[in-house]
């Protein structure tokens, strides 16, 4: 398989021949314009600047030069960053792409940036979607991208306590690969996980793709290792500690501006091997979202609590319902599941909720959700290719992309109409006319985590821009009315203003203190969390 450098994913497995036409008749159905294909530039013609740093011969060969890398490395996964390479507009590109092979380098590639004022940014995969591992970095000499892909094993594994020492490097679909042996899984599947890595995951906090319970990276970290400008920081192996503040809570989200995490012992599970699910379909939202609520309260804790609402069930399901789909799934390694499903689906019939026929309960393994009947798996095998069908849509000036948050359940209603309201603005204020959908990718016992969707037809020559301003007026909406900022993408540098405005000004002064002490060269990941 070829990896995309502008896009996401595998060249092999991009959106083409039936798929293509039917994902551009949906999109000619409900907007208006002309679809123009637009072909990705080749490199050769991206006239890279030159690279404005040179190793040092004990380090030489750890980096690469190679303009393919180089514009690999250059941005992230997001729309933006999509149109900014298909446009070949790549103003900010590493200088070097370093692959250290061990932890020993990264400590010397860390020690000469450090030394030379050249800006690092640690790379694990490279999806994120925030501007986190983009280039941006005017204030120093250059800048050198870290890929941690070489540190990618499984080092050990405690089967008494149901843990591993993983290398952060570790692509998702490897690491899975490397644990399958034991009858082990950490079930920690984003949305990205084929090209995501563990040390990003941590290092942005990620939501892996189970709805309720044990989802966030952080509830799966035992301890983990991290290489800072002035030392290595390693915490103990324990299931919990009172002792002060957790050194582990300092590093989780840092995204790459306080350490590069090497390696973390992480919590594992048994595989499942029981599964059960379905999809309930509502005629009414309020009612959708008030039998959501009682499944996330109830202490079922389902692995798969999916709300969508009308126009998301169309888009991606095909199905025509007038409130919404939950799709419900629940899984286990040692007992049958059937019993919770069903009280689940009791819930929703008090709330108006009517299952789909084709509810399954099933045996075997599969990485990922919980499986539920065809509309369900509908849903899961539109999720899986949602990113492709973005970059496809992405070619043909259309606007698609995503906005996700967290609020209380008490405060749902009124964002829910506030950030529909300001993305139906801004959408006919730069593009005319557009679709609008949510569905809740997590729930909780005090709050959803409520996912917008936005489509809406582009100009080819100021796409950015429409972005942009859309992203601005939902980010304000989502802010003023209780929501975080990010829920599991993380801050970057797009989140930036947002995120100065949510979080404390006493934790902003220890945070910036904490960055003097660990990087007081001001290295990592420049733009990230801090000005």
């Amino acid at each position: 398989m070829t990896r995309s450098w502008w896009g996401w994913g595998n060249v092999e497995d991009a959106v083409g021949g039936a798929e293509l036409d039917a994902l551009l008749g949906r999109v000619r159905a409900v907007m208006p314009g002309e679809l123009t294909d637009h072909e990705p530039p080749g490199i050769a013609s991206l006239d890279l600047p030159r690279p404005r740093a040179t190793p040092p011969a004990s380090l030489a060969d750890l980096c690469s030069v190679d303009p393919a890398d180089r514009a690999a490395h250059a941005h992230g996964k997001a729309f933006r960053d999509v149109v900014r390479n298909l446009q070949g507009d790549l103003r900010h590109v590493p200088d070097l792409v370093a692959r250290p092979r061990d932890e020993r380098d990264v400590t010397d590639l860390l020690d000469w940036c450090a030394g030379e004022g050249i800006a690092v940014i640690p790379f694990g995969g490279g999806s994120s979607v925030v501007g986190g591992v983009e280039a941006r970095c005017d204030d120093h000499p250059a800048v050198v991208t870290i890929d941690l892909e070489r540190l990618n094993r499984v080092l050990e594994i405690d089967t008494t306590s149901r843990a591993a020492r993983i290398q952060a490097g570790v692509y998702g679909p490897h690491l899975e690969g490397q644990l399958r042996p034991h009858g082990l899984t950490l079930r920690h599947f984003p949305q990205s996980f084929e090209f995501s890595t563990l040390g990003g995951w941590l290092a942005t906090r990620a939501g892996g793709h189970y709805a309720t319970l044990y989802t966030h990276i952080d509830d799966l970290l035992e301890s983990m290792r991290v290489v800072t400008p002035v030392g290595v920081s390693e915490s103990r192996r324990l299931p919990g500690s009172g002792a002060g503040p957790s050194p582990d809570r300092l590093f989780l989200g840092s995204e790459g501006t306080l350490g590069i995490i090497t390696e973390a012992w992480m919590r594992l599970r048994e595989r499942p091997r029981r599964r059960a699910g379905t999809a309930v379909r509502f005629s009414d939202y309020g009612s959708a979202v008030a039998a959501t609520r009682a499944v996330a309260q109830s202490g079922l804790n389902p692995a798969n609590c999916r709300l969508l609402d009308a126009t998301e069930a169309l888009i991606n399901t095909g199905v025509s319902v007038g409130g919404g789909v939950l799709v419900l799934g629940f899984e286990s390694a040692d007992h049958p599941v059937r019993a919770s499903l069903e009280r689940a689906v009791e819930l929703c019939r008090d709330h108006g909720g009517e299952p789909s026929a084709d509810a399954g309960d099933s045996a075997g393994e599969s990485d990922g959700d919980a499986r539920g009947g065809s509309t369900a798996e509908t849903w899961r095998s539109s999720f899986l290719r949602m990113p492709y069908q973005r970059d496809a849509l992405a070619r043909h000036s259309v606007i698609a992309e995503t906005f996700e948050t967290a609020c209380t359940w008490d405060r749902f209603d009124a964002l829910h109409q506030a950030v529909t309201e300001a993305a139906r603005r801004a959408v006919d204020e730069v593009a005319g006319s557009g679709v609008v959908a949510c569905r809740f990718t997590h729930v909780y016992p005090d709050g959803p985590a409520p996912y917008f969707s936005v489509y809406a037809p582009g100009r080819w020559g100021d796409i950015v821009g429409q972005w942009d301003l859309i992203k601005a007026a939902v980010s304000e909406a989502i802010v003023a009315n209780g929501g975080t900022i990010t829920h599991h993408h993380a801050v970057g540098r797009d989140h930036r203003p947002w995120y100065d405005r949510q979080r404390p000004a006493p934790f902003a002064a220890a945070l910036t203190a904490a960055k003097s002490a660990l990087d007081p060269a001001g290295v990592l990941n420049p733009g990230v969390l801090l000005p």
